[in-house]
């Protein structure tokens, strides 16, 4: 990030102004708009590993929250095609719909998917309608976005990701110190998952249909007789290959017991094998 530290020093000397003063300090909306080419591009962004760890960019989180509040609310407008037909949205003007020249190499099927300024796609990155990607979201090179499916404000998503139909990828804005959701390489995400709070989802894991991981439901892990959970010093974190499931846990207690109730909780089952990376292969044709 050193070559940007000139920037990174007027973002954060712009940001601690408040939303009422810092539209009229000379400089501010311009190296606000340098810095959205940057994140446009995938030159920066919110977090990244170094040395094998994931890194927060408290600056970046700085400098889209100074997006907003620089950003005067202005009406938005999308021809449907039908004539004096159109769709039309109220947003900050520093955060309008994102746009993509011919030539970018990423794939949005029509049908009612939105990509706010200020995110980045890398090429063959594919996106089936309706979709959203929010502002500060990074989605590596070969990556596919399914119907219905939210890539939320700076979440990190690898290449060769798959996030299936209405996957809920959550977003991290504040505290700017926070963790985003991460989404490693290779990743699979199966269907209606969730997954929230900072979470870290290692290299080539399968999260199956319906799981919802965040920072206060533990990850139960039967190969390995252990248990994944958020600390005060980590988010929660799946390890590399691990295949996660929906699955349930007794509670105690006497009325728990006459009642048969458990609780939902996230199981690791098995790591993956050939077997599993033959059932979640990628179909490169799509990209």
């Amino acid at each position: 990030m050193g070559a940007y530290d000139a920037l990174k020093e007027q973002i954060l000397g712009y940001a601690k102004y408040a939303a009422a003063d810092v539209g009229q300090v000379a400089g501010a909306r311009d190296a606000f708009m340098q810095f959205k080419e940057l994140l446009n591009s995938g030159h920066v962004r919110a977090a990244e590993k170094l040395d094998g760890v994931w890194q927060v960019n408290g600056w970046v989180k700085q400098g889209i929250l100074l997006g907003m509040k620089l950003g005067r609310l202005q009406a938005g407008r999308v021809e449907s095609g039908a004539e004096g037909s159109a769709f039309t949205f109220i947003d900050k003007d520093t955060y309008p719909l994102r746009q993509f020249a011919d030539d970018c190499g990423v794939r949005i099927v029509p049908g009612g998917s939105s990509v706010r300024d200020g995110s980045y796609l890398a090429p063959s990155v594919v996106m089936m309608p309706p979709a959203y990607v929010n502002v500060g979201a990074y989605v590596d090179e070969g990556s596919m976005i399914d119907s219905h499916a939210l890539v939320g404000s700076c979440a990190q998503v690898g290449r060769n990701v798959h996030l299936s139909a209405a996957v809920q990828v959550g977003g991290v804005l504040e505290p700017v110190g926070a963790m985003p959701v991460i989404i490693e390489d290779g990743v699979m995400v199966g269907g209606n998952c969730g997954i929230y709070e900072g979470t870290i989802v290692g290299e080539r894991s399968v999260i199956g249909t319906g799981v919802i991981l965040n920072g206060s439901t533990p990850v139960y892990d039967l190969v390995n007789n252990t248990i994944h959970r958020r600390t005060e010093d980590s988010p929660l974190v799946i390890p590399e290959g691990a295949v996660v499931v929906a699955g349930s846990r007794g509670l105690k207690g006497d009325f728990a017991t006459v009642h048969g109730l458990s609780i939902y909780t996230p199981i690791i089952i098995k790591y993956r094998d050939a077997r599993t990376d033959a059932a979640t292969a990628l179909e490169e044709a799509l990209r």
